[in-house]
């Protein structure tokens, strides 16, 4: 029998294989054997960030001060572009748990600092479109 993935773990599975995905575009696998297969919530958010890649990147530029998309490392792209397209597509619209979960991926495979950056980000695209950017209990 499969193991159910917990949300976290299906954002992580999602965020990894778009993260691969980065690096060889034609065939996106999951990078590590301890990593899952994505299952439907991580393909959901795949799908949602393949599906409006140009908007999200547009999100993110427009947010960017003094900095170009090719410029914001890797991990903070992959983490940005999957926490917008869940908080802009996906089915529980809740924004604060998605920049939540986007902070702690940056802050487990990022640099150093890069998770203020995200969060930063994501919590100005919240409080645009008049969302509370804090987790919901």
């Amino acid at each position: 029998m499969e193991k159910k993935l917990t949300r976290r773990e299906s954002r992580e599975t999602a965020f990894l294989t778009a993260f691969a995905a980065t690096f060889e575009p034609e065939e996106p696998t999951v990078p590590a054997e301890e990593h899952a297969a994505p299952d439907a919530f991580a393909n959901q958010l795949l799908a949602a960030m393949n599906d409006h890649a140009a908007e999200l990147d547009e999100i993110i530029t427009a947010h960017l001060k003094g900095w170009t998309l090719s410029r914001v490392p890797r991990v903070s792209l992959v983490a940005l572009r999957l926490a917008l397209a869940e908080m802009l597509y996906g089915d529980e619209q809740k924004p604060g748990v998605a920049i939540n979960e986007a902070v702690e991926l940056v802050k487990k495979y990022g640099a150093e600092d890069d998770y203020q950056f995200v969060n930063g980000l994501l919590g100005a695209v919240a409080r645009e479109r008049g969302e509370t950017p804090e987790p919901q209990c």
